[in-house]
């Protein structure tokens, strides 16, 4: 349908609103169109008018009062509308705002786990090690700590096992009794957070019918100031496996204070709460924790359940395989990075240097390595493990620049990963040396006063960085002390330094090649995708274990859902202790017992499988297209090839397609 079609729609339906009360020679301006609008269009509805401005859209209406007026059809404001622009004041007015795609994902229904087809129950599994001294995690969480180890002095994990139903003190979903559970967000958006809430809603629903969900707005502060909203089934249903946290909202505050915990207290006792479900990542989830531990203490009976989220991967250990958000993201970036290959060989003259999402571990620069064959992809993790400073980075990079050249391909991809600029040696001690300053108190507004109180080398390195990047790592930090990484620029920082690099070598004779970079950030993108197949699946899957784990009385666990090289029929589903993922981590001055990042693993599946093609990658053009997001097809419920790696003992599973060819015809490399 045409725009210009679309716009007479529009027209014909504000002629047949009686909310509209302007003289009818008045500019139909989009303000005037937005107070008639159904209710629950948003602002993209208006984007036919835009093209068209006030002007254009006067025009239009006195065409179309023009051809009424022939057709001897007089305009009345009490009048019925036209039955196509009827069809957008439906029983649905939302799909007026949805794209095919959008309205298709909606009548998705994910596959569960068959132990929650049926009656199951919530049984002790294995005992886990804290990754820190048990005492010193124990000291901190006393009261959690003695709900866990109650069978012998240590942390167990918790099974779904089907079975007949059992008692309410057992573990045991039945038709329960209708329980009040608050769900939030908190931290940064990931694909598939709405399906975690539809499932835990579902699962409510389900086994303990009349129950109540409480949706708490932005975050953890909804909670601390009991700003909710009950979620309907009918709300829930307009936001099956679509991306974003707009349904309710995210936050990245901080329940941990003594009065933030009497907040979240009286808000829990206030509405009688049987359990509360933070979807999050890991600052969030021992955030989750500390909460557990507080409503022990005081005796509140919420019980705290966390859920895996975050597109950086880095929340995941033997029994939480992956976060939720990371399959899509890394889709997303993968897609956008694969056009950029076939770009930088279709030009012949560019190096797109791409800096991806992941500030702690390099995950998603990994990944998309794996799917698109680049030039070069700097791994965070291996720079800190050899102890490179920014010089020898620079070097290696020059190095591929220089290898090209000489076969007369000046131009490539090198994908840099977010936090790469506190992973290298010397920049990693100039921020350890600046955390500690500002925790003592040191003034930071003044560069000549912080450059004074570091180290000789700290100091060198930071007066020679440019200014900007100076008052990013002084001033930019995230509510958790971390330097805010995202915001610098590292990628156009890493391409003035190689071209002064390789200037230098072209006066010693060493380099006779042309070097022009353009820089690329992919962050936001990865976040609010439609979701994949495999995150609204697994997605759906977490929340209904969420709820099972709530319903059956345990606090102070992660959800899990794991076996996911399988169907997800045959997904085990369960639960993990937080205060088993900890580690002791210096924040702001102290050592504190928090969820430990995962980080890339140097000798994991993924990492040798990469390290065995890159040098091929550096020196040839072996480009692979992922596309986009498949929803129908051989490939659509694919999972990561990281996952796949790290689940099948190294050997991803095979392809049902033919193998790609590259752009000389011959067969593009296969990890």
């Amino acid at each position: 349908m045409s725009w210009c079609k679309k716009t007479k729609e529009w027209l014909c339906l504000l002629l047949g609103r009686p909310a509209l009360r302007a003289p009818i020679g008045a500019p139909a301006t989009p303000a005037l169109l937005r107070s008639v609008m159904p209710p629950r269009c948003g602002p993209q509805s208006l984007s036919p008018l835009r093209k068209f401005g006030p002007s254009g859209v006067t025009t239009l209406l006195g065409q179309l009062l023009q051809g009424m007026k022939a057709a001897k059809r007089q305009p009345s404001l009490q009048g019925p509308a036209p039955s196509e622009a009827a069809k957008l004041l439906d029983a649905k007015p939302p799909a007026t705002c949805l794209s095919a795609l959008q309205e298709e994902r909606l009548a998705f229904r994910p596959q569960l786990p068959s132990v929650l087809a049926g009656p199951h129950n919530v049984v002790e599994g294995e005992q886990r090690q804290c990754l820190a001294s048990y005492a010193s995690v124990c000291a901190s969480f006393p009261h959690l700590a003695g709900a866990h180890d109650s069978s012998g002095g240590a942390l167990r994990i918790m099974h779904l096992v089907p079975g007949p139903p059992a008692g309410p003190h057992d573990g045991g979903a039945t038709k329960g009794a209708p329980l009040r559970l608050g769900v939030l967000f908190s931290g940064g958006q990931a694909s598939g957070g709405h399906n975690v809430i539809i499932g835990l809603h579902d699962y409510l629903q389900r086994w303990h019918p009349g129950s109540t969900l409480l949706g708490f707005l932005n975050g953890p502060r909804g909670v601390m100031q009991n700003n909710h909203k009950v979620l309907t089934p009918e709300e829930l249903d307009s936001y099956r496996n679509q991306g974003g946290f707009h349904l309710i909202g995210s936050g990245r505050d901080k329940i941990e204070s003594v009065e933030q915990l009497a907040a979240a207290d009286k808000t829990c006792a206030d509405e009688r709460l049987d359990g509360i479900v933070i979807i999050g990542g890991d600052d969030s989830n021992t955030n989750a924790a500390i909460m557990a531990e507080h409503f022990l203490a005081r005796g509140v009976k919420t019980r705290v359940v966390g859920v895996p989220k975050t597109i950086d991967g880095d929340l995941k250990n033997a029994d939480v395989p992956c976060s939720f958000g990371f399959d899509t993201a890394c889709k997303v970036f993968s897609e956008s990075v694969g056009n950029i290959c076939i770009d930088a060989a279709s030009a012949k003259k560019y190096y797109h240097f791409i800096r991806l999402m992941g500030r702690a571990a390099s995950h998603i620069t990994l990944e998309c390595a794996l799917q698109t064959h680049p030039q070069m992809a700097i791994i965070s993790e291996e720079v800190a493990a050899h102890r490179w400073g920014f010089k020898e980075l620079v070097n290696q990079i020059a190095d591929v620049v220089v290898q090209r050249a000489e076969q007369g391909m000046n131009y490539g991809v090198i994908l840099i990963p977010e936090g790469l600029i506190e992973h290298m040696n010397d920049v990693s001690t100039l921020i350890a040396e600046l955390n500690e300053l500002l925790a003592q108190g040191l003034d930071d507004s003044d560069e000549a006063i912080v450059s004074a109180h570091l180290t000789p080398e700290s100091a060198e390195l930071f007066n020679s960085v440019p200014l900007s990047i100076r008052r990013e790592i002084r001033e930019e930090r995230d509510p958790h002390g971390n330097v805010q990484v995202s915001h610098i620029e590292t990628e156009k920082l890493v391409v003035k330094q190689v071209e002064a690099e390789l200037t230098r070598r072209m006066v010693r004779g060493q380099y006779s090649g042309k070097f022009a970079a353009i820089t690329h950030f992919f962050g936001y993108e990865g976040r609010c995708s439609l979701p994949s197949i495999f995150d609204a699946t697994y997605c759906n899957a977490l929340g209904h274990a969420a709820g099972a784990l709530v319903a059956a009385g345990q606090t102070g666990l992660m959800a899990t859902v794991s076996n996911l090289q399988c169907p997800p029929s045959d997904w085990a589903v369960g639960g993990t202790p937080l205060l088993a993922m900890m580690h002791l981590e210096r924040r702001l001055g102290r050592d504190k017992p928090v969820i430990e990042k995962a980080l890339v693993d140097l000798g994991g599946p993924a990492m040798r499988a990469f390290s065995a093609a890159r040098s091929s990658w550096a020196a040839g053009d072996y480009y692979r297209v992922p596309g986009p997001i498949q929803y129908q097809g051989c490939d659509a419920d694919r999972i990561t090839l990281t996952l796949e790696l790290e689940l099948s003992a190294g050997k991803p599973a095979p392809r049902a397609a033919e193998p790609a060819t590259n752009g000389a015809g011959s067969p593009t490399q296969e990890v």
